[in-house]
């Protein structure tokens, strides 16, 4: 293959440690060495290179569920100087069509169960884009070493197009630069431990940051192994996480799979010695959840990220701290700068909550087309992140709320955040989500919705009791909502915006008790 362009990882092992494992695909059961990887990925960057016409800087989208050659891909199009644009294939061809049109791409990789949708989405975009499948990149060809050298993406190019979940509106395309992925890896490694002899096991779906960044691109980049699932199943993943072949170290949870986790009648008695921890994000974990994990001796840990920062925040790997603080979510990993800022952009007072912003490496220069997004949520080399926080005493930052989700009743501030996790305590409260709706005499009042499957009457009662007791009156949801699942994007956000809708235009079925 020649000598190696430089900042590809992927090929430095392959060169000083060709025979370790790169990366395990559990659904096929293949196994590629990093020699075996990067053989791949050169010949499938030749044939993106081809298809493309050589043309750097053009989109490949991907349609396809976690697999070993959707990893390769990931390598493979920036060695072909492509922009990878990773499709949410939950989504319905009428969603993936606003995707596509924003994305523009030159190619579409599709997995089968995918391709119809992916076609159908196309044509109501109106474009004309080929659809191939993840295996037409596969396999030795004599012609792929006949191609003329390529070009990889430099690192301040934009290697990625990651689409945000959209809980607030039009999703956004996230530019990420090799530089940008490079660092974002280089924070989870630092506080996660990730290293030659960590393997992670990847059912994060690969078009969000965790899946993505986090686990895939850490692994690679630190010399480690990726261990592809298509799926959660819990008792699959419990019995993966204790194969000693295996040999899982790092699991990616949201507090959903937890719990369900934590229901397999297996899990008291699994062996899960060899785990570094489970690693979560995306929300609350409920202190309930960290006591039973921690008591059953697996370290559940928290963190601060997002797609336009990659990892930011993390909890230290210390089972009795997070058991102690499982409020917040840690400290600031090595490679970002973070500061709690007023609305002029100045820090904040010890204590006082403010805006998250963030500098640094890893932060993303900017939204895809969207120019006025970019503004709104840059200024100088600070991003604005829209969440709201504060330092506790010994400096772990706690999420106080979303900005946005913040409502005033009465002229106090309300953060649901906060009301939330006193549902959360309440006895038979699965999940709960508050939002702030209008009120004739308050201006605003809460509106909780409240995920259990027990009896409403009993649970509200329940609910009010505990709130009289540790809420002021102005913080108490007026209005409660029982459901049996709250909605939820890809990435388990909860969509509140869906809620304040269903509560405005009594589209919900859920059954109302309201104060």
């Amino acid at each position: 293959m020649g000598a190696a362009p430089g900042f590809d990882p992927v090929a430095f092992h392959a060169r000083f440690r060709p025979g370790a494992l790169a990366c395990a695909d559990l659904t096929t059961g293949e196994r590629l060495t990093y020699r075996d990887f990067s053989a791949r990925a050169w010949i499938a960057a030749r044939r993106v290179a081809k298809a493309l016409k050589r043309k750097r800087g053009e989109r490949v989208a991907l349609l396809s569920r976690n697999s070993a050659m959707s990893a390769v891909l990931v390598v493979a199009c920036e060695r072909a100087g492509a922009v990878l644009a990773p499709l949410n294939w939950r989504l319905t061809a009428a969603e993936l069509s606003g995707l596509i049109a924003d994305a523009e791409p030159a190619l579409l990789v599709a997995e089968a169960e995918f391709a119809d949708a992916a076609r159908e989405a196309i044509a109501s975009a109106g474009l004309s884009i080929q659809v191939v499948s993840p295996e037409s990149f596969a396999g030795p060809d004599a012609a792929d070493l006949k191609m003329p050298e390529l070009k990889p993406l430099r690192g301040n190019e934009g290697c990625i197009i990651l689409y945000t979940s959209g809980t607030t509106g039009r999703p956004k395309g996230v530019v990420i630069t090799r530089d940008n992925a490079l660092w974002s890896s280089m924070n989870f490694a630092a506080v996660a431990v990730v290293g030659p002899r960590a393997r992670l096991l990847c059912d994060a779906p690969m078009f969000h940051t965790v899946g993505l960044v986090a686990i895939t691109r850490t692994a690679l980049q630190q010399g480690g192994a990726v261990l592809m699932s298509d799926r959660f199943v819990p008792c699959t993943t419990l019995a993966r996480m204790q194969d000693p072949e295996l040999a899982v170290t790092h699991y990616f949870v949201v507090p959903q799979m937890v719990e369900a986790l934590l229901r397999e009648p297996g899990f008291a008695t699994a062996d899960l010695s060899r785990l570094t921890a489970l690693f979560s994000g995306g929300g609350p974990l409920p202190a309930s959840l960290v006591r039973s994990c921690v008591e059953r001796g697996v370290k559940l840990v928290n963190g601060y990220g997002m797609s336009e920062v990659g990892s930011a925040v993390h909890m230290p790997l210390d089972g009795g701290y997070m058991a102690r603080n499982s409020h917040a979510v840690g400290f600031t990993a090595p490679y970002i700068e973070v500061r709690l800022a007023n609305e002029d952009g100045e820090p904040v007072a010890d204590g006082d909550v403010g805006e998250i912003w963030m500098t640094g490496p890893s932060v993303s220069p900017g939204y895809w087309r969207q120019p006025e997004a970019t503004a709104a949520t840059h200024r100088g080399v600070w991003f604005r992140s829209g969440d709201l926080g504060r330092y506790q005493e010994d400096g772990a930052l706690v999420i106080v709320d979303r900005l946005k989700d913040m409502y005033i009743s009465g002229g106090e501030n309300v953060y649901p955040a906060e009301v939330e996790a006193v549902l959360r305590q309440v006895e038979g409260v699965i999940d709960a989500a508050v939002v702030g709706v209008a009120d004739p005499r308050w201006g605003e009042v809460g509106a909780a919705f409240i995920e259990t499957a027990k009896a409403h009457a009993a649970i509200g009662a329940a609910v009010r009791e505990r709130c009289s007791k540790v809420l002021a009156r102005y913080k108490q949801p007026a209005h409660l909502r029982f459901v049996e699942a709250l909605p939820r994007t890809g990435s388990g956000k909860v969509l509140k915006q869906r809620l304040r809708d269903g509560f405005l235009h009594d589209q919900t079925h859920a059954r109302s008790d309201t104060a």
